[in-house]
């Protein structure tokens, strides 16, 4: 009956409030790891769409590993890219990769731990295979 779904639909609406209230907020470094694979996502979509420029083929490799020491350099040196300025996809990639440089130097400074500084592994990265079922 009509009261019943109302007092139903109250506590629902009291219960999912405190688990939105509960919740704990993203840290720097749930932050830094979602804006990287975001980054290397969009990155991904940007090489593979037909409707980019030729410069997009010569940018800098961009796989990102935050763990690694090297990520910091690699942000940089794709950032100061000098060509593909007048491609929007690009710019946008570019300023992702800057707030993602500027969280992790500033914001995230000593939240974050490096584990490795194997600057070749952001070159030739290791990726895991998934087997077809």
């Amino acid at each position: 009956d009509l009261p019943t779904m109302k007092v139903l639909l109250s506590l629902i609406a009291l219960l999912s409030a405190a688990l939105l209230a509960n919740a704990a907020p993203p840290t720097c470094y749930s932050r830094v790891l979602s804006l990287s694979k975001e980054i290397m996502e969009s990155f991904k979509e940007l090489q593979t769409s037909k409707a980019v420029d030729s410069c997009v083929e010569m940018l800098p490799r961009l796989y990102l590993d935050i763990h690694n020491y090297c990520v910091l350099a690699k942000l940089r040196d794709f950032v100061a890219y000098p060509r593909c300025e007048r491609v929007l996809e690009v710019s946008e990639l570019k300023e992702k990769a800057r707030s993602l440089y500027t969280i992790m130097i500033s914001h995230c400074r000593r939240d974050l731990v490096f584990l490795t500084d194997d600057c070749s592994a952001l070159e030739n990265p290791i990726l895991p295979t998934i087997e077809p079922s």
